[in-house]
C-alpha cells in the first residue's frame, strides 16, 4: 500500500467530513414529497375537493392555472423549487407540497464560462433556456 503525503490524508478526510455534514444538514426528500415537473412542460393536478385558492411561493420558478374546480395545471417556468399550496372553500389545504421543476436531462447541452452557465435545449435543435429574472439578456445563437 502507497502512503500518502499528510497534507493529502488531511484534504481527502475533510472532504469527506464535509460531504458528511452536508448530508446532515440537508433533510432528505422522499420522492412522494415532491412534485416533479420539467422546465416549459405542464402537469395536470386533479383534487377530490373543490378549489378555492391557488398559491404559488415563486411565480418564477412555476406557474398555475385553474381548469376547472377541481383540476390545477402547474407549468415549470424556471429551474428551482417552490410550494405549491392548495386551499378548498372552507380555506382547509388539499395540497401543501414542495415543487420541482428541472431540466429534461436527455435532451440538453451546458456550457460553461468560468463562472457563468448556458444551458440549450435540445429538441430537436439547440435553443438557449430563457432566463426568467427581468432584464435578461436576448437568447444567445448556439455555438457553431
Amino acid at each position: 500500500m502507497v502512503a500518502l503525503p499528510l497534507i493529502k490524508r488531511t484534504l481527502i478526510g475533510a472532504l469527506a467530513f464535509g460531504l458528511y455534514a452536508a448530508s446532515l444538514s440537508t433533510p432528505a426528500l422522499a420522492s412522494e414529497d415532491l412534485i416533479r415537473v420539467s422546465m416549459d412542460h405542464a402537469r395536470i393536478i386533479k383534487v377530490d375537493r373543490q378549489i378555492s385558492k391557488v398559491i404559488v411561493g415563486s411565480s418564477a420558478v412555476a406557474d398555475v392555472a385553474i381548469a376547472d374546480s377541481s383540476t390545477i395545471v402547474l407549468t415549470g417556468k424556471s429551474y428551482g423549487t417552490t410550494n405549491l399550496v392548495i386551499l378548498d372553500m372552507e380555506g382547509q389545504p388539499i395540497v401543501d407540497e414542495i415543487v420541482l421543476v428541472s431540466v429534461d436531462e436527455a435532451n440538453t447541452l451546458r456550457i460553461y464560462r468560468q463562472t457563468e452557465r448556458t444551458v440549450f435545449s435540445c429538441t430537436p435543435s439547440c435553443e438557449q433556456h430563457v432566463k426568467s429574472t427581468a432584464g435578461a439578456a436576448a437568447p444567445a445563437a448556439p455555438p457553431q
